[in-house]
């Protein structure tokens, strides 16, 4: 079974464009086949950690100081507080949103 990873987006975002979530759906590959890797435990201090330092660092190349990316992944965290599981695409766009940085993925 195929998960609706844009319907998870569009929870968020309803504006989100397909291309663009496919394009994170893409950057994040073999991830998603996981149960456990396709969400964000934002209660884990190490997953924050990773998203900070992978994504936003790596993939999205955003230099300001941990303390102020920390925050951003944090301020997600809160707005998706109601999801139990909260999916990874969903996070990592609201993330790349933020920035600005959404061309980077369609």
């Amino acid at each position: 079974m195929t998960h609706d990873w844009a319907a998870d987006v569009k929870k968020y975002a309803p504006g989100a464009k397909a291309d663009q979530i496919n394009g994170i759906v893409k950057h994040l590959g073999i991830a998603l086949h996981n149960r456990d890797s396709s969400f964000v435990a934002c209660g884990d201090k190490t997953e924050r950690d990773r998203v900070r330092d992978s994504f936003l660092k790596k993939k999205l190349a955003l230099t300001q100081s941990d303390a102020d990316l920390d925050k951003a992944v944090e301020e997600v965290c809160q707005k998706m507080h109601g999801d139990r599981d909260k999916s990874r695409v969903a996070f990592y766009y609201l993330l790349a949103e933020k920035y600005g940085k959404l061309s980077s993925f369609g």
